[in-house]
Order: structure tokens, then sequence, then C-alpha cells
């Protein structure tokens, strides 16, 4: 008897995909979509789903890395303003940023970093230091 070696399970090569949700509130947007570098900035590939009352929002898994996109709303090209960061872009516009951490766990930190720190509660104002 043979033996197949090759098994279903094993892990597919190349990046492995993180969740990622687009979400945007416009009171009257009749059509939302995404465009980015992850999807050679074409709108269409991305449309959002509207779950009423202005609220739209897009699920998909993107590999790990660095991507710039923008809400395309009615036709118009606009960052994200959810997005924590952007960049300009060769149009006069902005690009907004997301990093797709490698996992959801990585992502926290990665957010995490970037919040500013407070003072502890019980501390006394000159014993806490910023590190």
């Amino acid at each position: 008897m043979k033996h197949n070696h090759q098994h279903d399970n094993a892990p597919a090569p190349g990046p492995q995909l993180v969740p990622v949700r687009f979400e945007f509130a416009h009171p009257t947007a009749t059509s939302v979509c995404v465009a980015g570098t992850f999807n050679h900035w074409l709108p269409e590939k991305k449309t959002l789903h509207s779950s009423g009352a202005g609220n739209w929002w897009k699920e998909t898994a993107l590999a790990p890395g660095t991507y710039e996109y923008c809400l395309v709303v009615d036709g118009h090209w606009i960052p994200d303003p959810l997005a924590l960061e952007s960049v300009p872009n060769p149009f006069g516009g902005r690009n907004s940023v997301l990093h797709v951490a490698s996992s959801p766990a990585a992502g926290h930190l990665a957010d995490a970093a970037s919040l500013p720190l407070l003072p502890l509660q019980n501390a006394k104002p000159n014993q806490t230091k910023k590190l």
C-alpha cells in the first residue's frame, strides 16, 4: 500500500493572513469601498457592507505588513477618519496607513506603545517616571 506524504493539514507556504476590519460611519453615504496597496488601489474589490443607520463595515484578511489606503465614499477618495496614521499622497491628499501585525497580540502591543503614559493613581508625583 502506498502512502501519500502530502497532508492537507500542513501549513500553507507564505505569510499567515491576519483578520482586519474596516469601519466607517456617514449618515448619507450610499456606497463605501476601500482601496489601497493591498488591492492594487481597486475600490471595487473591497466594497463595505451597510449595517444601516449610515454604518459600514468590511472584514478581510491581509498578510502582515504596512499598507496605505483610502476610503471611497460615493466616488470621493478620503482618508479613513479612524486611522491612527496618515501620509501625503501624490495627488495632494492623504492616505491612511494600516500596520498589520503578525498576530493580534503583537498588534495590541504596537497600539499600546503609541498611547500616552498616564500617572499612576496612588503614586506620589515625584515617584513616577516616563521610560
